[in-house]
């Protein structure tokens, strides 16, 4: 099998690039602004050449010398821009400067013309008026699209996450495929959906006794009685009187439903978000124990290797790993793109 060339864009701590890289991907360049993830990339990923800088301020040439590349040479671009303001969980006021950097990646893809550039993100892209603009100009710039969303659980990621998923592919990759893009995944890629209590085993057999991230976040002395009192499989909604919380008493119906809620052993875990391992801000107890979930459980659930290196205070973690694509799902998407790939080199031979 060829070895193909990545880069990549709003990098993070690095789990997209990890997981190109199991999929057989040389990644050559990154660009991360936030400083804390960019230390972590680079301690996992200290060959790829790494912008540690608003991407609104590198340029294209820049990328194309830091990664020894031609114009054109580039095989695969991967972009997830900033997906606050595009999410179901977003409040406050729209950072519109900043949702406009979907719109800023096609300056890299003009300046790079990457055979497919691969676009991940929360599904609330698909609705955002800036899609379609993206659309029509990569189009215009002789690239055909294909759009999904898909769920990383069926990639055999542990947890729920519901992702928009854009694959663009240069009009000179003569590849033509017609089914869900899951289709192009390897036979051996197992697909089925794994359980917390699978990862949690896992990590229990695989954790270092002095592993910093196995650690969660301390509770006060009412949080701590409040978690100890939700039953196992359980949310705020078992509380007894006691343990309620006012602003929970005047939501109306069930929402926040997931509030102070256990993970479920026998199902994937739900979506790690930047908060993951805060109780009160989703099902993000541990299954059994009275605790919320570290930040080591945290980041097996997004499939991080064991052994991965995260840099920052406990929060700019936190921050890290919910931001971040699940390791098994980028691997994923880029054996989907090598089999596009593949199939443009054996037809253009």
């Amino acid at each position: 099998m060829p070895t193909y060339s990545a880069v990549d864009l709003f990098a993070g701590a690095g789990g997209a690039t990890r997981g190109l890289r199991d999929a057989g991907f040389t990644m050559l360049a990154a660009v991360e602004n936030d400083l804390e993830a960019a230390e972590t990339y680079r301690r996992n990923h200290p060959k790829v050449s790494l912008f540690a800088e608003d991407i609104r301020t590198v340029e294209p040439q820049a990328l194309l010398a830091g990664a020894a590349l031609s114009p054109d040479g580039l095989d695969l671009l991967k972009a997830c821009p900033p997906c606050q303001g595009f999410s179901s969980l977003a409040k406050g006021p729209v950072d519109e400067r900043r949702n406009d950097l979907v719109l800023d990646t096609f300056r890299f893809v003009e300046g790079l013309r990457p055979r497919i550039v691969l676009l991940e993100n929360v599904p609330g892209l698909a609705r955002d008026r800036r899609l379609p603009e993206l659309h029509r100009l990569l189009a215009g710039a002789g690239y055909r699209l294909r759009m999904s969303t898909l769920d990383a659980a069926a990639f055999g990621v542990p947890q729920r996450r519901k992702r928009f998923i854009c694959f663009a592919v240069r009009e000179d990759v003569c590849f033509e495929f017609d089914g869900d893009l899951v289709d192009l995944l390897p036979s051996g890629f197992q697909t089925a959906p794994r359980t917390a209590g699978h990862a949690l085993a896992h990590l229990a057999r695989h954790l270092r006794p002095d592993d910093p991230l196995n650690t969660h976040r301390k509770s006060s002395a009412a949080v701590g009685a409040r978690i100890s009192a939700v039953p196992v499989g359980g949310n705020r909604f078992d509380l007894p009187e006691e343990h309620q919380l006012d602003c929970h008493k005047r939501l109306a119906s069930r929402n926040a439903g997931s509030s102070y809620g256990r993970v479920k052993l026998e199902e994937p875990a739900p979506t790690m978000t930047t908060r993951c391992t805060t109780p009160a801000c989703g099902r993000f107890i541990h299954p059994t124990e009275n605790r919320g979930l570290t930040l080591r459980e945290a980041a097996t659930f997004q499939t991080f290797p064991v052994g991965y290196e995260f840099h920052g205070h406990y929060g700019s973690i936190e921050r890290q790993i919910g931001n971040a694509v699940p390791v098994r799902m980028a691997k994923g998407l880029g054996l989907i793109a090598a089999a596009i790939l593949n199939g443009w080199s054996t037809r253009g031979a």
